[in-house]
């Protein structure tokens, strides 16, 4: 069976957590700041990703917040090599359109 893609959300939340784990708001901010504000995350998109990412093991709790009000999560391995085989995806796309729209252009 063919491995889906990550949806451009899924994308972003998981190198929002490549250095350093987050709480949801974390996310949210460096989700907004890696993509130059071109994806806000509302709370509830967010945290459905999340769970799909969880039961996916792409990412996990890491610890506890504020008396457990907040919960902090971290990237996983998985996660980590799906973003990488989803970043060559993306890097392939780029090189194949990139050669295809400057032909485009020279005609």
């Amino acid at each position: 069976m063919k491995k889906s893609p990550l949806s451009e959300q899924s994308f972003y939340i998981l190198l929002a957590l490549i250095d350093e784990p987050l709480h949801g708001y974390g996310i949210i901010k460096r989700v907004k700041e890696l993509s130059q504000g071109m994806i806000v995350l509302a709370a509830g998109t967010l945290y459905g990703a999340i769970e799909k990412l969880k039961n996916q093991q792409m990412i996990e709790l890491d610890h506890l917040e504020d008396d457990g009000k907040r919960k902090v999560y971290r990237l996983t391995p998985q996660g980590l090599a799906k973003l990488n085989e989803d970043y060559l995806r993306l890097a392939q796309l780029h090189h194949v359109a990139s050669q295809l729209l400057k032909t485009k252009e020279e005609v």
